[in-house]
């Protein structure tokens, strides 16, 4: 008989844990060995239980769910993550998986699709809730516009990632706002903030302004207004 498949998870409100348990129980390849409010109290029940996959909440009451993705794959690189969240926005969704997320689905969802999800992730495979994904293809359909008017060979020197940022500073919005839209700390901003800067040799937020409107990154008329 096959191993049972350990979970750990991590949400803060109790009654959801054990709704998402009641749910587990129901596929008998699979077994939760734990579960935690907090990222600090995950993290050392990651390091004591060696889960095989966890079921993270985006939003944690001490840290933020995409950073503890992190922490997590520092000590545990191949277990398996699937978030959970209400959150639907595509900034989420993507810096969940850039964190190293293996799935995704929504709260609401039906007791059968979080078991397919479950399923999914627990064989290897990726898994994105249909909710999402719909926001994910209608963002994509307006991607090429935004890069054709990109010309600049400096540009594609930077990660996606200081390309967001980038463009997100460049239209006015402040660290803080960036780094709750894109679901990582006000620090790590700061971080893609420098070292875009030191790619494109600027020295300030206003140069970053005028970098942006010179290769069409931005419509200078959101700043006429």
């Amino acid at each position: 008989m096959a191993q049972k498949k350990k979970i750990l998870i991590v949400d803060d409100h109790p009654m959801f844990r054990e709704g998402i348990k009641s749910i587990i129980a129901r596929n008998p390849q699979l077994e939760v060995v734990g579960e935690a409010g907090e990222g600090k109290a995950a993290l050392k029940l990651v390091e004591e239980l060696r889960p095989d996959m966890i079921l993270l909440d985006v939003s944690l009451p001490d840290m933020n769910g995409i950073d503890l993705i992190q922490d997590i794959k520092k000590v545990l690189p191949e277990t398996r993550i699937l978030m959970i969240s209400m959150h639907t926005k595509i900034e989420y969704l993507t810096s969940a998986f850039q964190a190293g997320a293996t799935g995704y689905v929504v709260k609401d969802a039906p007791s059968e699709k979080i078991l397919q999800a479950l399923d999914l992730v627990s064989r290897g495979e990726y898994f994105l809730d249909t909710l999402v994904a719909r926001q994910i293809v209608e963002r994509l359909a307006e991607f090429p516009d935004r890069q054709a008017k990109v010309t600049d060979a400096a540009y594609g020197s930077l990660t996606p990632r200081e390309q967001e940022i980038l463009r997100l500073t460049a239209e006015g919005q402040s660290k803080n706002k960036i780094a709750a839209s894109l679901c990582i700390s006000p620090r790590t901003v700061e971080n893609h903030r420098a070292n875009l800067m030191a790619k494109l040799d600027l020295h300030s937020t206003l140069e970053m302004v005028r970098y942006a409107a010179k290769i069409g990154l931005i419509d200078v008329d959101h700043w006429k207004s």
